[in-house]
């Protein structure tokens, strides 16, 4: 496994699929996900060019962050409220508020930091059971909800598809995700900014870009087959 010769095609794949939606290469951020990767190899992905990297367990999350402080760190996974603190404040970006009672726990911490939080809504897609995220039906109710918060910004979406799910499945997720997010950003919300749209994953990206992803989320493409792999 060779992370340069990884990080290199995926670029190349990126940039393609970002012609074809009639954007560039620098229209779309690659984060690198750093589920159970070591410093190491995570080392040698910031000297490939990655900047942002993202998280999906608090604890790791915290033990990795600060041995990159000039990095841009996601939290890509489920976040619990009670985890919540340990993220607010060295977090570049919150992919997965998926309640409004975490909603107000990030506001709340972030209050007390005198910051603003960045977050996106997590969105169940595909309404699998064992899938975190809310329904499309209850996106509108928790953004007017949200709008009474004065530290958060929702600024825009994040899906994750089936992981078996065939092309075609994906694409119509893809695509309903991105209709969401279009609507949105046709409507006036205060503390909401729909501006990112964070689809795809290392099996699925280029299809999640056609569909106008502008965050792509990459593990194992990057630093090859791990234990428990999120793709």
């Amino acid at each position: 496994m060779n992370i340069s010769d990884n990080i290199k095609k995926i670029n190349e794949k990126i940039d393609i699929a970002a012609q074809k939606s009639g954007r560039t290469r620098k229209d779309i951020l690659l984060v690198g996900v750093t589920k159970t990767i070591d410093s190491h190899k995570i080392e040698q992905a910031a000297l490939c060019g990655i900047n942002d990297f993202g998280e999906n367990k608090a604890q790791e999350f915290v033990r990795k962050q600060p041995d990159f402080p000039e990095a841009s760190w996601h939290f890509i996974g489920h976040l619990q409220t009670n985890k919540a603190k340990y993220v607010v404040e060295k977090a570049h970006l919150i992919h997965s508020v998926d309640s409004l009672r975490l909603a107000k726990e990030v506001s709340r911490l972030a209050k007390k930091k005198d910051i603003t939080c960045k977050v996106l809504i997590q969105l169940n897609i595909s309404a699998e059971s064992t899938k975190f995220g809310i329904p499309p039906k209850e996106l509108i109710p928790l953004l007017e909800s949200v709008q009474t918060l004065d530290n958060i910004k929702v600024c825009g979406l994040m899906t994750i598809a089936p992981i078996n799910a065939k092309k075609e499945e994906t694409k119509y997720l893809y695509e309903k995700c991105n209709n969401l997010f279009v609507d949105i950003k046709g409507k006036k919300y205060h503390n909401v900014c729909m501006e990112i749209l964070s689809m795809g994953m290392t099996n699925d990206f280029e299809t999640a870009i056609l569909c106008g992803a502008n965050i792509v989320r990459i593990g194992s493409g990057i630093f090859g087959k791990r234990n428990y792999d999120i793709k």
